[in-house]
């Protein structure tokens, strides 16, 4: 697969992304090398990437608890603690080896260490490859506010292997398969058709679908890089999908949901505001509700959640001026950014949803 051309760097695949790797380490003089972890990918994918890695650099790995629940500024004083204790200097290279967790944390601690080091990403979920590791967003949450910590910094490049895939389970590929239905909803109604033929996940051609992903996101980041007009597309699902993950993972009574399990909620949702706003049609949402639901079980959100869930919103950090922005769909493939949605339509929103 050809090399995508990002801002200042190119996304690479499979086996032409070691290729690159590894002339970049030959060709660039750095100190060290470290190697940013969780406990998942230090063993199921880390023993698949470093027989690949050619360098005599000094390696250290440096590994934390997966989980959004570690996504937290606390993680990165520990690791810029770690690397100040190992020598990393301004001239060491940072390998994010994982989902988007890791590439979203190691992003900001390596862009913010020393004012900034170089940093390599190497997504191994499905979730990281089309959406968390692509466009230069990087950061940490706080509290339950998904992302409010962070930098736009784009990496050296990033490395898409589909291999690592089959490390996962399918409640991980369903979650990064929201974002691909995102895309094909905001962007590109032919790619949307493809997932309505394809029957759930079981895809012939998951790279074909996944480097289509990566060249939607790339094409929209490209015009805004710092997302002050078109890069607010990419948010569609998520106003409503980041507050619906962050009172899930921080509710005792409520199990943790995966991202993309979050989204796919929030796409459902704000489809529903589109209707009613007259932006798409009655059969475009049933349509879309249709096909996430048959993908993801429905999620029990009683009457008692709601209200938490859209104080939440309050903090959400693409508001402006302190009103809620919602990105909407105009048709299937089409977009209308910032959006203004009355609470009633939203809670409307939730009831059909239960419905």
């Amino acid at each position: 697969m050809q090399s995508i051309q990002a801002n200042n760097y190119f996304v690479h695949f499979n086996q032409n992304a070691y290729e690159a790797l590894n002339k970049h380490l030959r060709d660039t003089k750095y100190s060290n090398l470290f190697i940013i972890v969780d406990n998942d990918t230090n063993e199921y994918c880390l023993p698949k990437f470093l027989p690949l890695l050619e360098t005599d650099l000094n390696i250290e790995i440096i590994e934390f608890e997966a989980g959004e629940a570690n996504k937290n500024i606390e993680t990165c004083i520990q690791i810029w603690n770690v690397l100040t204790e190992l020598g990393a200097d301004r001239k060491s290279l940072v390998i994010n080896l994982g989902g988007g967790v890791v590439t979203d944390l190691g992003g900001f601690v390596a862009s913010t260490f020393k004012r900034g080091v170089d940093f390599i990403n190497i997504p191994t979920t499905l979730l990281s490859m089309v959406d968390a590791s692509v466009g230069g967003k990087t950061g940490v949450d706080l509290g339950n506010l998904k992302n409010q910590i962070g930098v736009i910094n784009v990496p050296q490049m990033v490395l898409i292997d589909t291999q690592y895939l089959e490390t996962l389970p399918q409640s991980e590929m369903r979650s990064g398969l929201a974002e691909m239905l995102k895309h094909g909803l905001i962007y590109d109604a032919a790619y949307w058709k493809q997932f309505l033929d394809l029957n759930a996940i079981d895809y012939t051609f998951l790279d074909e679908l996944i480097y289509r992903s990566v060249e939607i996101k790339n094409e929209i980041v490209i015009q805004d890089p710092t997302e002050k007009n078109i890069r607010k597309a990419l948010n569609f699902g998520h106003t409503l999908g980041h507050a619906i993950e962050g009172y899930f993972l921080e509710s005792e009574t409520k199990t943790t949901l995966l991202h993309g399990e979050a989204i796919a909620i929030g796409m459902i949702l704000e489809s529903y505001i589109s209707w009613h706003k007259n932006l798409i049609s009655a059969e475009e949402y049933a349509e879309i509700k249709t096909a996430i639901k048959s993908i993801y079980d429905d999620v029990n959100i009683e009457e008692n959640d709601i209200d938490p869930i859209l104080e939440l919103l309050i903090h959400d950090k693409k508001n402006e001026y302190g009103l809620i922005q919602f990105a909407l769909i105009e048709g299937i493939g089409k977009i209308k950014i910032n959006q203004s949605v009355e609470n009633k339509l939203i809670l409307d929103a939730f009831q059909d949803y239960k419905s």
